[in-house]
């Protein structure tokens, strides 16, 4: 159970849903006599930021769609396929400029916390070697944890994208079932994203258990492609540098482009590719710049011939 009441708040695993840097100020917070107050002058019972810097709920989605309404980019794949590794990977490149193509330049982001959760164990640290992120743990009832970027194309064109980081867990129980109660997180992205990315890891489909690794991986392929629509979907095969089986990647191609045959492969991976001198791994700068060009489909009113230039007059009127 939630030591805060509010639905959206997961407090103290994340930071506050309303913003409060000390808990115990919060009214919501049900464990306010466990938290001793922080000795800082600076803290205050008012909300300094309408955002706390960690991953988004469904409630900060709204504040972040003031401006317009943001492009969902909704990441699926089994457990520990690679989905955070692959944000924390786009993260450190973001910093390190490399998501510059054209005139796309980095503008902002109301998440930096939370991509610093998922990123801080790919980062060097003296007397420590870098890892992978921990593993997203699943809680009965949450929405994904969403993290934010915003790019700006010109100089007055801003564009905001939010980026699900879900467990693994939810989407398998949500390919066998659509309904079932803890695949709602996955429902969720499955309903809301404007582009989706099928993780498929290949060091899992090389492993012992690849048969049930291939087995999943093919149900929810099956599932995404029951609800997917028209989106553009990505097939991305994570830990690249691992080798699998041509018959096993052949099976996994086959069944996703057979139910999907726009869908576009990347191939990536953390560890540098042929060329050393980048840095930047593998397909990792394409994959991003192919999931931030992801554009939402518009509505083609048809032309009118008249003499009224009030639109409601143009096709609101019955012949």
């Amino acid at each position: 159970m939630n030591a805060c009441s509010r639905q959206t708040c997961f407090a103290p695993e994340s930071s506050c849903d309303l913003g409060h840097l000390n808990r115990a100020a919060c009214p919501s917070w049900k464990g306010r006599d466990e938290v001793e107050s922080i000795p800082d002058e600076g803290v205050t019972n008012e909300l300094l930021f309408p955002w706390s810097g960690s991953a988004l709920g469904l409630v900060d989605v709204g504040f972040v769609a003031g401006r317009a309404k943001p492009l969902v980019v909704g990441i699926a794949g089994p457990q520990n396929a690679g989905k955070s590794t692959l944000l924390a990977a786009w993260y450190l490149l973001i910093g390190q400029g490399h998501a510059t193509a054209g005139e796309r330049s980095f503008a902002g982001s109301y998440s930096l916390a939370g991509w610093e959760a998922v990123a801080s164990a790919l980062r060097w640290a003296p007397g420590q070697q870098p890892g992978f992120p921990p593993h997203t743990t699943s809680r009965g009832g949450r929405a994904p944890g969403l993290l934010h970027l915003a790019f700006r194309s010109t100089a007055v064109h801003k564009r905001d994208y939010l980026f699900t980081d879900a467990p693994g867990e939810w989407f398998q129980k949500w390919a066998v079932n659509r309904d079932a109660p803890d695949g709602e997180g996955a429902r969720w992205i499955s309903e809301h994203a404007d582009a989706l990315l099928l993780i498929a890891d290949r060091e899992s489909l090389s492993g012992t258990n690849m048969g049930s690794a291939r087995g999943s991986l093919q149900l929810l392929a099956q599932r995404i492609a029951a609800e997917r629509g028209a989106r553009p979907l990505a097939l991305v095969w994570t830990k690249s540098d691992v080798a699998i089986s041509p018959e096993m990647e052949a099976s996994i191609r086959g069944t996703v482009l057979g139910l999907m045959p726009d869908a576009v492969e990347f191939s990536v991976s953390i560890l540098a590719g042929e060329d050393k001198t980048t840095g930047t791994g593998q397909g990792l700068i394409e994959l991003l710049d192919w999931t931030l060009s992801v554009r939402r489909g518009r509505i083609s009113l048809p032309p009118v011939r008249a003499t009224n230039s009030d639109p409601l007059f143009l096709f609101g009127a019955r012949k």
